[in-house]
């Protein structure tokens, strides 16, 4: 019987014990207890509508593109996200009950994925059209056309060349809208302003800007009532009034504010297209338009930036019209428009064209026949068109130029010249040692071919930023310099045609041209309404239509 009787020698505490610790119960404080919120559908609309209206204000002011090639597009669906989380963490009560706080955090998971997805889609966008894959592709975005200088150059007038810069122009811009005392204490000219070529001349164009935002408010119901046009040539000053002439003014420009801003109404109007920088322009009859690039990314998904079209806006009545990049090359109902591709653009596309055109890694190791376009930039009008020009040098030294390039900014034709010399900035400081008594400083030098020798030109300034004289400045040898000051000839043309006289004359010291150069074949005709008065100051350079 004794045998039946189990074994009752054994600790029940011991028993207790390791039972406990085979299967222990967690802490209260260890327990996370997710409960569904109260009312979720209403929460989830709540936080969906809160959403949408913040969305509505985020567009309205920052005005993204639509577009999957904008990273502004991706910047705008990011703070979407953001929002419609933050707002359904505030409508469940996240921030007050911890049981609501854990639903939230098991259901983030989702944004959480799709912000991942979107990131792992802009990279790989970037990765397939970076330079370091599509070298190839980078520097074929411009062709680049060999051309010769002084075949190109020959017909060009003299008396055409722009005497002024953006800067110069400002300063006469404002002195005139100065001097109108119907504008001067409501409006200022823009600091941005647009070259063009208007009748047949080189000109710039700036539009107005109201001075404050009060002005803004007792003048934005008519617009800007006028816009200022530059004659670079002659200098003159014309302050055009729209409402005189058109009926109208302005009323769509970058100064506006609420719907008449213009980007504003472009994007309202175009609400996919990459836009790039409007500028100001006016046809032939002086009717002023913006003229907006739009633009593509041709390599990968942010990469080769190119201009595929163009927006023409009415200025007065915010009619727009989209144009197709060949119907602005090549009708001629177009021909008017001068701006399209940017100088920055054009200049970015050439500079893949110089280092990538041999592969990615020579442009960062062996760097043969490397090239990248020179600092600075100037403009000419050719073949009724507007021209970038900047010079060529290495990649690793900017001492002086082995070519230069000239890009229409209506048509991206890039041409190349072998010409080689100083640089734009040795030439200003060669041509202002020239007259350093006078304390005159050079604007961006201008190539002109004098005796089928390539020449810098440039505009002399003083302190008050009027063009106070010219000088010519030899690419190959920039110790050959010509001046003509307009303080000692008394007219704008003659001293064009003393530096003219001068800069030939340096040229024969040094044989570098013939005796028998004549520098009355390069002579402009006196103008009468330039004669500068007894201080120095051009009498007659002010108009107002």
């Amino acid at each position: 019987m004794n045998d039946k009787i189990p074994n009752m020698d054994y600790d029940a505490d011991e028993v207790i014990d390791s039972f406990k610790s085979k299967f222990k119960w967690p802490d209260k404080d260890d327990v996370e207890v997710v409960v569904k919120p109260k009312n979720l559908p209403k929460k989830i609309l709540l936080s969906l509508l809160t959403t949408v209206i913040v969305g509505a204000g985020a567009y309205y002011m920052m005005i993204p593109a639509l577009n999957f090639k904008s990273t502004d597009f991706y910047t705008f669906i990011f703070l979407l996200i953001a929002v419609f989380v933050g707002s359904f963490f505030l409508f469940i009560g996240g921030n007050k009950r911890a049981e609501s706080s854990a639903y939230f955090k098991k259901k983030s998971v989702v944004p959480i994925v799709l912000v991942v997805v979107i990131l792992a889609v802009m990279l790989v966008g970037w990765l397939v059209g970076c330079t370091f894959f599509r070298a190839k592709d980078y520097s074929n975005l411009v062709t680049v056309q060999e051309s010769d200088f002084s075949e190109d150059f020959s017909d060009i007038k003299y008396d055409q060349v722009p005497r002024l810069d953006a800067t110069t122009s400002k300063v006469l811009a404002d002195q005139q809208l100065g001097s109108l005392s119907e504008y001067k204490s409501q409006y200022v000219v823009s600091s941005e302003s647009t070259q063009i070529n208007y009748q047949g001349h080189p000109a710039r164009v700036a539009y107005l800007e109201y001075a404050d935002v009060f002005k803004w408010f007792n003048n934005t119901k008519n617009g800007l009532p006028a816009y200022m046009l530059i004659d670079l040539v002659s200098q003159k000053v014309t302050a055009v009034n729209c409402i005189d002439k058109f009926g109208e003014g302005i009323k769509y420009s970058p100064t506006e504010l609420f719907n008449e801003k213009l980007i504003r109404h472009l994007r309202f109007q175009y609400p996919t297209a990459i836009m790039d920088t409007p500028n100001f322009e006016i046809d032939d009859e002086g009717h002023p338009y913006w003229i907006t690039p739009v633009l593509d990314k041709t390599i990968g998904l942010f990469g080769g930036t190119d201009v595929k079209g163009a927006i023409i806006t009415d200025a007065l009545n915010g009619e727009s019209t989209y144009l197709d990049i060949d119907a602005v090359r090549n009708d001629k109902t177009y021909n008017w428009i001068d701006v399209v591709y940017s100088e920055s653009l054009l200049i970015q596309q050439y500079n893949y064209h110089g280092k990538l055109s041999q592969g990615f890694w020579n442009s960062i190791i062996f760097q043969n026949d490397v090239n990248v376009a020179s600092q600075g930039r100037g403009n000419i009008a050719m073949d009724d068109d507007v021209w970038v020009y900047t010079g060529v040098t290495s990649s690793e030294s900017d001492a002086s130029n082995f070519g230069f390039i000239f890009c229409n900014q209506r048509t991206k034709e890039l041409r190349y010249y072998k010409n080689g010399g100083a640089i734009e900035s040795s030439a200003q400081q060669s041509a202002e040692d020239a007259v350093q008594n006078y304390g005159y400083r050079a604007i961006f030098p201008i190539l002109l071919d004098i005796e089928e020798q390539p020449t810098y030109f440039m505009s002399l300034y003083g302190d008050s930023y009027t063009v106070k004289g010219y000088a010519l400045v030899n690419l190959d040898d920039k110790t050959v310099v010509g001046t003509g000051l307009l303080d000692v000839e008394k007219s704008d043309a003659g001293a064009l045609n003393a530096a003219v006289e001068n800069y030939i004359a340096a040229l024969k010291a040094k044989n570098i041209v013939d005796a028998s150069a004549d520098a009355d074949d390069y002579k402009v005709d006196s103008d009468e309404d330039t004669i500068i008065d007894e201080n120095g100051e051009d009498a007659a350079k002010l108009n107002t239509v």
